[in-house]
Formats: structure tokens, sequence, C-alpha cells
């Protein structure tokens, strides 16, 4: 009985040397497993990220500073700097002469230009302030109308032209009829008659209107 109890412990003493135990197996199926993943190539978002971008990039429209040479329907003034792009400069605008590549020099001669241009403007605004301050200084203007009827009625009437020669006759000024404002006037009295100088200058002058 001796000997059959110490054959049977050898036996199985000897099957535990063959066979895994029961977490050796767990933990073989675990690392098999994370090794498996392990292995898998991950490029699969990757790859997708970098196609769309390469979409992306191909739609990007390349674009020009350019100065427009002369006036463009739809588009802009000439001088005006503008960001169009690259195809229609090199196919319509550059061909046709209506824009050039804005360069350093050009900007520069362009920002002379209009330096030179808004001088200009002002100088020729401060003439108009100069006449206008003239033209009330002078007034107001008599103009004489023989009277009829009745009250202060006259007969006819003080026109435009009449406004010019009496502006005409005292201050050596020439006006252009159509910058005279002028009331009706039918009657003797006083009255202002408006002269636009200028866009922004308005020359308010004094008529008085005597019956003879």
């Amino acid at each position: 009985m001796a000997m059959v109890g110490a054959s049977t412990s050898a036996v199985v003493a000897a099957a535990g040397a063959l066979l895994p135990t029961f977490q050796g197996l767990r933990g073989d199926k675990i690392t098999s497993k994370s090794d498996h993943h392990a292995a898998v190539p991950s490029y699969s978002s990757s790859s997708s990220y970098q196609r769309l971008s390469v979409v992306a990039n191909k739609r990007v429209q390349k674009r020009k500073q350019v100065v427009l040479t002369e006036d463009v329907q739809h588009l802009g003034k000439a001088g005006e700097l503008l960001a169009v792009k690259t195809g229609y400069f090199r196919n319509f605008l550059y061909p046709f002469g209506k824009a050039k590549i804005a360069t350093a020099e050009l900007l520069k001669s362009i920002r002379v230009e209009e330096e030179r241009k808004e001088e200009e403007k002002r100088r020729i605004k401060a003439e108009a302030e100069s006449v206008a301050k003239m033209f009330q200084s002078f007034g107001p203007f008599s103009v004489r109308r023989k009277k009829g009827g009745q009250g202060n009625l006259i007969f006819g009437s003080v026109t435009t032209q009449d406004i010019i020669d009496i502006i005409r006759a005292n201050t050596s000024q020439e006006i252009d009829k159509r910058i005279v404002t002028l009331p009706e006037i039918r009657e003797v009295g006083q009255y202002i008659a408006e002269i636009k100088l200028h866009a922004d200058v308005i020359a308010q002058v004094k008529i008085n209107v005597i019956g003879q």
C-alpha cells in the first residue's frame, strides 16, 4: 500500500509538471491577445486624415495683389488695390491691360498720386471758401425794378441772369448760372440767393430788390 501511494503521488507530480496551471493558461491568453492587438497597424485614421488634407489643399485658390489700371465692371475703379485669382489676372486682367502686379514701386507711385489729388482738392475748396466770403462781404446786392399795380409788386421778376450780372459788375467774378439758386422774386424786399461754389461750399448772397 505504501508503494501504491508513493506511485500515485509520483504520477500526480509528473502530470503537474507537464500541464500549465489555470493561472498560467489565463496569463498566456491575455499576453497573446495583447500581442495580437499590438501587431495590428494603426494607419487607418492617419491615412484618411492625410487624404482629406490633400483634397483641401487642392481647393485653395491662389490670389495676387494687383492694381487696376482702368475701371472694371463688378470689380473696382482704376487705381484700386485688390486681391484677385491668379487665373483671372493671367487670362483676362493682364492681357487686356486692365491691371498690373502690385509691386512696391507701383504702390509708392499710387500713394504719391493720391496725396497730390488730396492736396488739389483742399486747394480748390479753400479757393471756393475765399470767394464765398468775398460775395457775402459785398452784399447785399441791389436790384432796381419798376413797381407795378398796388403794394410791393414789381413788373416782371428778378432772374438768375440778373444776379450774375450784378455780381460780375461788383466783383469781376464770372459765375455759371447753373450753380445759382434763386427764389421767385415778384415783390420788393430782401432775398437770399445761393451760389454753390463747391460740393461743400455754398455762398448765401443777399439781394435787395428796390422798387422805383
